[in-house]
């Protein structure tokens, strides 16, 4: 009797991964003249056939000649596509107005300073065909300045406590995700988008691996203090009400606090007639809990506030003009 002989799979597991059809590389570009010709340059190096890519430049409000190097780099390479928006409306907006165009079944975003290395894309992909849906490229070591760099530690910190991040995850701005994951992050359309709280409420099927993080050779940071607090804010007041939660536990502790104190000096008062009551502790309570009155209203009115905008259709991103795309995209 004639058996069948089995026919093993004797595919290499290296090549089965870098069988992506498509991917999508979406670039924010912001006073970036001198560097995002490079950062092309070191894509086109890397990403070699038979990886087919695209890559999506998104000019927000460059003040620079941003704008005239993105469209030359449109007009001399048909893979790329360039959104140029009316102004400046920050780097999570660009990223969704790019995102809107992603063709490819796995997007990356990665910044436009060199500091993000594009040799680790390969790296990237490699890392999601494992079967994750999103993976973040963690600096071994950050060469950011002092600021950005605390404000990397209190938003892991508090992404964990409101956003639910998993832990041991680091969020940057360099990562790649399927596109399931960017067909629900269009699904947004506040004016005031957190991409990590859009990651972290979409799945938390997430993984990193170790990147080198470059030394910044062109300008400064973008970011100063009240853009990264601005951001910072964005996140936790659209995908979490906790902070609600903790200015109203914080009232209550404060007003209970108050009222043992009152009862304690008028037991003090009472057993000693004779003590005297400075009016610099008085002025120093009323201070206190009108600092802490003032806080609740305005985490509220905040609230309140982007209600109001997300009701009245503030856009997310105005977009000028399009290269490399069709009308139909």
């Amino acid at each position: 009797m004639y058996v069948k002989p089995e026919i093993k799979n004797i595919e290499n597991p290296e090549q089965k991964k870098m069988k992506v059809q498509y991917i999508s590389i979406v670039i924010p570009v912001f006073n970036s003249e001198k560097t995002i010709e490079e950062v092309l340059k070191k894509i086109r190096g890397n990403l070699i056939s038979p990886l087919k890519y695209e890559v999506i430049l998104v000019n927000d409000g460059s003040a620079d000649n941003s704008y005239f190097v993105c469209k030359k780099l449109a007009h001399k390479y048909k893979n790329v596509k360039f959104i140029n928006l009316s102004k400046n409306f920050g780097q999570p907006n660009a990223i969704l107005a790019g995102l809107k165009y992603a063709a490819g079944e796995f997007i990356v975003f990665m910044d436009d300073d060199l500091q993000t290395p594009p040799e680790q894309i390969t790296r990237l992909l490699d890392k999601i065909c494992e079967g994750y849906d999103v993976v973040f490229a963690n600096y071994i070591k950050k060469k950011h300045d002092f600021l950005r760099r605390l404000y990397s530690r209190i938003n892991n910190f508090m992404a964990e406590r409101l956003l639910g991040k998993p832990k041991g995850i680091s969020t940057t701005s360099y990562c790649i995700i399927r596109r399931y994951i960017a067909k629900e992050l269009l699904k947004y359309h506040g004016p005031y988008p957190f991409i990590s709280g859009l990651l972290f409420r979409t799945t938390s099927n997430i993984s990193k691996i170790d990147v080198p993080h470059n030394k910044r050779n062109f300008g400064k940071s973008n970011y100063n203090f009240f853009k990264l607090f601005k951001l910072w804010l964005n996140g936790f007041t659209n995908f979490s009400i906790k902070p609600l939660r903790i200015s109203f536990l914080l009232g209550f502790l404060i007003s209970f606090s108050a009222f043992v104190l009152v009862i304690v000096l008028f037991v003090r008062r009472f057993l000693n007639p004779g003590i005297f009551i400075g009016w610099t502790s008085t002025i120093i309570t009323i201070l206190f809990f009108s600092g802490i009155q003032l806080i609740t209203l305005g985490l509220a009115g905040e609230y309140i506030g982007r209600i109001f905008l997300t009701q009245n259709r503030h856009p997310q991103y105005v977009i000028k003009e399009k290269f490399n795309i069709k009308e139909d995209e």
